[in-house]
């Protein structure tokens, strides 16, 4: 089993032959309470979790959003996209099946992002990011990462899958930034800036 600290550094994934990350958040009412707060609570936030796949620093391929299987083999799988935090457990997940990812896909950046205008980090709360080691059928936890509280960014680098010779490691990140909201370009920059 392996375990990801980011202070650890790349970690080899030598026998992991599907990972999956995990984004959770809850909804939050900010600083209201009454009917307003309850309103928040209810409708929540948008958060998205978003996977880029990239060939020598250039994206080329993108799951989350509306993608969910972009390189169209089950390689790279998006769970669909929650739009309020509600619910228990991951409230999105990315999982990638490494043996079935093209050879001339470099590396993978997930990201996580309050993508969509109206929609921020502020507005949600307990978000964490869970990295599973989803090998042979069974799902075990190898890392919980959990970006500041106090940030104003709307985007997180959580972790980076780095191929190296025939197989392939994976760094936790956890930085945050700032991603014009709803323009994918802004989105695929950050991803290849880590």
């Amino acid at each position: 089993m392996i375990t990801l600290t980011k202070e650890d550094g790349p970690a080899d994934l030598d026998g992991v032959t599907h990972l999956s990350i995990g984004a959770s958040w809850d909804p939050t009412s900010g600083a209201s309470g009454g009917v307003m707060g309850k309103l928040r609570r209810k409708t929540g936030t948008d958060l998205d979790l978003i996977a880029i796949a990239l060939h020598d620093g250039d994206p080329v391929r993108l799951a989350g959003l509306d993608s969910l299987d972009p390189i169209g083999n089950g390689s790279l799988l998006h769970s669909g996209d929650n739009q309020t935090g509600h619910g228990d457990g991951d409230d999105e997940t990315v999982t990638v099946e490494f043996a079935k990812i093209p050879p001339h896909i470099t590396s993978i950046v997930f990201i996580a992002a309050a993508y969509k205008k109206g929609s921020s980090f502020q507005k949600a709360r307990n978000i964490s990011f869970k990295v599973y080691d989803a090998s042979g059928g069974s799902t075990q936890q190898v890392a919980d990462i959990w970006p500041s509280m106090l940030t104003t960014d709307n985007g997180c680098a959580v972790a980076k899958a780095v191929r190296s010779g025939s197989g392939w490691k994976l760094e936790v990140i956890n930085v945050t930034g700032k991603i014009k909201q709803g323009d994918e370009l802004a989105l695929m920059r950050f991803a290849a800036s880590k």
